[in-house]
C-alpha cells in the first residue's frame, strides 16, 4: 500500500496501517501482561510478603468473606503485573506515535525514552521505602485511642499498589520537561519564570495520591520539586534547538520564459513591408479619335 510523503517527514503510515499497527501493539502488550500476571500468581506468597513489608510487625490484613482471600490475591497480582510491565507499555505507546514524528523530534525523544524505566523504578523504590511507610504510620496512629483500628486486605493492597504506580508515574516529570524544551514548545526560562504554577500543579498531583493525608502529600512533593529544579538545570545545559532553515518554497521565476514573446518581430519578413506602388499604365485612345 502506498505511503504518504511530506516535506521534512519520513514516510507516514496510512490509516489502515496505523490501525493494524495499533492492533499488533495492543495484542503484544496484552500477551506480555498475561505472562507477567501468570508469573506473579505463581509467586503470590512472595508478593504478599513484599506488600506487607510497610505494615507494623504485629499487623496482618483482615478478610471478611470466604472468597476475599482469593479475590484479594488476584487484585494484588493484577496490580503487580501492571507495575512490572508499565515501562514496556509506555514504550509501546511511544513506538506507536514514532512514525508521526519528524527526524529531529525522534532524535530528541529517543534519549528521554531511555529515562522512562529508570525514573519509574526510582519512583517505585522511593514510594515503597519512604512514602507508603510514612503514610501507614500516620494513618494508623491518627486518633488510635479512639478507634479499634484494623486493616482490611482488599483496601490496603489497592492503596499499596496504586501508591507505587502513582509515584512511579509522577517521577516522569523530568522526561516531560526535557521533551517540551527540546521540542521548542517552551523555554527553560519560561518554566523558571512560572515556577510557582509548577509547584501548585505538583501539590495538586501529590494530593491526588492514594491516602490523601498531609504526610504523604508533603513527602511526595519534596522529590518532585527537586526533580523539577534538576530538570530545569539539565534543560538549560542542553539548550533549545535553533530555528531550522526553512524549506525551499517552490522554484524561482523562469528567466528565459517566453523569450520569443519579448522579442520584436524580425524586420524584412514576409508581409513585413508594403508592396511598392506601380505606375498607372496609359489608356489607349478611344476608337475614332485621330
Amino acid at each position: 500500500m502506498a505511503r504518504v510523503k511530506a516535506a521534512g517527514f519520513e514516510d507516514r503510515l496510512t490509516l489502515v496501517e496505523h490501525l493494524d499497527e495499533l492492533r499488533s501493539r495492543v495484542i503484544f502488550s496484552g500477551v506480555a501482561l498475561l505472562i507477567v500476571a501468570a508469573f506473579c500468581f505463581w509467586q503470590n506468597a512472595a508478593l504478599l510478603d513484599i506488600a506487607n513489608g510497610p505494615l507494623p510487625d504485629t499487623t496482618e490484613p483482615l478478610t471478611f468473606s470466604p472468597t476475599e482471600p482469593f479475590l484479594t490475591t488476584l487484585t494484588l497480582v493484577l496490580y503487580s503485573a501492571i507495575l512490572i510491565t508499565l515501562p514496556l507499555l509506555l514504550y509501546q505507546a511511544y513506538a506507536f506515535v514514532l512514525p508521526a514524528l519528524t527526524p529531529r523530534e525522534k532524535k530528541t525523544m529517543l534519549p528521554m525514552l531511555l529515562m522512562v524505566p529508570v525514573l519509574f523504578i526510582a519512583g517505585v523504590v522511593f514510594a515503597y521505602f519512604i512514602v507508603v511507610p510514612a503514610a501507614i504510620k500516620f494513618l494508623l496512629n491518627f486518633n488510635d485511642d479512639q478507634f479499634n483500628i484494623q486493616i482490611r486486605a482488599r483496601e490496603y493492597y489497592s492503596f499499596f499498589s496504586l501508591a507505587l504506580i502513582s509515584v512511579g508515574v509522577l517521577f516522569q516529570i523530568p522526561v516531560g520537561i526535557l521533551a517540551v524544551t527540546r521540542l521548542g514548545i517552551v523555554t527553560p526560562q519560561q518554566l523558571a519564570k512560572n515556577r510557582r504554577y509548577a509547584v501548585l500543579i505538583i501539590a495538586v498531583l501529590a494530593m491526588l495520591l492514594p491516602g490523601t493525608d498531609p504526610v504523604t502529600m508533603l513527602i511526595s512533593m519534596l522529590p518532585l520539586i527537586v526533580l523539577f529544579e534538576f530538570s530545569l538545570i539539565v534543560a538549560r545545559a542542553m539548550g533549545t534547538p535553533g530555528e531550522e532553515e526553512p524549506l525551499s518554497e517552490g522554484i524561482g521565476e523562469d528567466e528565459g520564459e517566453d523569450e520569443g514573446s519579448e522579442q520584436a518581430p524580425e524586420e524584412g519578413g514576409e508581409g513585413s513591408e508594403e508592396a511598392p506602388a506601380t505606375a498607372a499604365e496609359p489608356r489607349p485612345p478611344p476608337a475614332g479619335e485621330g
